[in-house]
């Protein structure tokens, strides 16, 4: 009978069942209706909650001043497994610069139709300008949608990323990005734990490090016995 479901979905959503032959325009996520007669009380329903370290939409972000972190250099076009990112670097003008460096990024394009939010770009990253935030409910049209540009992708004068129209934004999932727990990873060196190694960003300012990742913390969280301690022979 499950093989059928989906058929049973599709069925529903025709205009002779009360439905709708296309969606035109997104919802911004699904709706509860108390009382289904009137139409009153309708409620947004809640996602899911995530986890901190979720690999979302792509941001690019800028310095705390304005300018932005992205330099051109083509590192996250070389990591991508996927090829999914298209960068081009410009010479920046001297009177007008955009970045601070020499370069900055003048095209830049993230397909998402290949785009696997593996993080390799943001680990490759030498200024932090790409970083993934936690959206993750986002779908697309058509396909010309679904290559983000700089325009897209670029934070707002506030820091915070552009809401595009196939987005379910909500609060909270701009907060933290992906960039700012990379220096007090748990597989990182311990004489870094809790010690701020990244630049400022605009609308946040710098964000703080993470709490420690010792392996007695992480024991404690499982509610599991500390391993024994293994003399060296």
């Amino acid at each position: 009978m499950g093989f059928f479901d989906g058929f049973f979905v599709t069925m529903r959503q025709h205009r002779l069942f009360g439905g709708t032959r296309v969606t035109r325009q997104y919802s911004g996520g699904r709706v509860a209706r108390k009382d289904g007669s009137s139409g009153a009380d309708i409620t947004r329903d809640q996602k899911a909650p995530k986890p901190e370290r979720l690999h979302g939409r792509h941001v690019l972000n800028r310095y705390e001043d304005g300018m932005e972190k992205c330099i051109g250099c083509e590192l996250c076009a070389g990591v991508c497994p996927a090829k999914c990112i298209y960068v081009r670097g410009r010479d920046n003008d001297p009177q007008h610069p955009t970045s601070p460096g020499e370069r900055f990024g003048f095209v830049y394009e993230i397909n998402y139709l290949r785009c696997i939010h593996c993080d390799l770009c943001v680990e490759a990253c030498p200024t932090e300008a790409i970083t993934e935030s936690k959206l993750f409910e986002f779908s697309f049209t058509n396909r010309r949608d679904a290559v983000y540009t700089k325009d897209e992708l670029l934070v707002g004068d506030d820091g915070k990323p552009r809401p595009q129209p196939w987005e379910d934004w909500r609060d909270g999932e701009a907060q933290h990005t992906s960039g700012w727990m990379r220096a007090t990873a748990a597989a990182g060196s311990a004489d870094f734990i809790g010690r701020v190694g990244w630049s400022g960003e605009l609308g946040f300012g710098v964000r703080p490090a993470e709490a420690d990742q010792s392996v007695a913390d992480r024991i404690d969280q499982l509610d599991m016995p500390a391993p024994e301690p293994q003399g060296h022979h």
